[in-house]
């Protein structure tokens, strides 16, 4: 089942305020030539103006949201630059070969050893070696504490912020 999100629910109720405008407006056209009461007509001619506003609220409000959700993925890009840049430096300042950086950047993703030896078409035990040279380089005990080196950053400028 598809997740229904807060613009799926905005494009339901614009198809809907339509809708009711065009059944209210043409049972408002079907009036006006039967001699209905001028009361009832504005009153139907109201529930259509009053449609048509609710539909373009919400069309206003997918907009809008739609700008807002550029601005964060916008930000979000920036923000994870800056992170890949502030790894690259690290990883140059611990000394690590280009396998050695691959590897490291293979176990901050998650990838488990099996996992990066196929994306780096070499043997598990390789990439295992090439592991725990990184680990030496970086003076951490294992991958936990290699990612929790720059977690542990990413909080402190976090909090800073």
């Amino acid at each position: 089942m598809r997740h229904v999100t807060g613009a799926d629910e905005n494009q339901v109720a614009i198809v809907l305020f339509v809708v009711v405008a065009i059944l209210v407006g043409a049972d408002l056209l079907s009036d006006v030539g039967s001699g209905v009461a001028w009361s009832h007509v504005i009153v139907e001619g109201l529930a259509v103006f009053v449609a048509c506003a609710g539909a373009a609220r919400f069309v206003a409000k997918l907009q809008s949201e739609r700008r807002e959700a550029l601005a964060w993925k916008a930000k979000a890009g920036e923000l994870l630059e800056g992170l890949g840049a502030v790894v690259d430096r690290q990883f140059e300042a611990w000394g690590l070969t280009t396998a050695e950086q691959e590897v490291a950047l293979l176990l901050l993703k998650g990838l488990s050893f099996k996992e990066i030896a196929a994306v780096r078409s070499t043997s598990a035990r390789t990439s295992r070696e090439q592991a725990r040279g990184v680990y030496k380089k970086a003076q951490v005990s294992g991958r936990a504490e290699l990612s929790a080196w720059f977690f542990e950053d990413l909080l402190a400028a976090a909090s800073q912020q």
